[in-house]
């Protein structure tokens, strides 16, 4: 993972926060995010959706480019996505994408996630993540990466 440690935590990005085995991650909705009408543009949840993958992993302790860097080189992808509009967030909406990693079976990797303005649902997603080779290949997860993870999966 990239070492950090030089920089103070006040200046770092905002990688959310973990309760119990939810992860948490806020965004501020900006005017590049939404339409001519100041409604969040439909594909952008995806975007929100996955920087608070990427966040969990980040703070489970589990980092991209430390998968790249492993012999094999390892990858994660998004093999299928579902999503249930709810509600429409709008410019300068605070959201929160609550993140659960559920099952790692093999090289797939359930998660459900939330988006939330307040208490109010906005949208609900579920997907199948796949852990893979550079050449597309499936790989099972690494075994420290699943020790990272364990504590906040449903079933190990």
């Amino acid at each position: 993972m990239a070492d950090d440690s030089h920089i103070a935590p006040q200046d770092l990005p905002n990688i959310g926060y973990f309760k119990g085995r939810e992860h948490y991650y806020p965004i501020r909705v900006f005017y590049e995010d939404t339409d001519f009408s100041g409604v969040v543009y439909y594909a952008n949840y995806l975007r929100f959706l996955e920087r608070a993958r990427s966040s969990y992993f980040r703070l489970a302790g589990i980092g991209h480019a430390e998968l790249l860097d492993r012999d094999p080189p390892l990858a994660f992808v998004i093999r299928k996505i579902n999503l249930d509009y709810k509600r429409s967030a709008k410019i300068d909406d605070v959201l929160s994408v609550m993140t659960t990693y559920d099952v790692f079976k093999g090289a797939r990797l359930l998660v459900t996630q939330k988006v939330f303005r307040g208490e109010e649902l906005l949208l609900t997603a579920g997907s199948e993540a796949a852990c893979i080779s550079l050449d597309g290949r499936p790989r099972r997860a690494p075994k420290e990466m699943m020790d990272k993870l364990r504590p906040y999966l449903l079933e190990g």
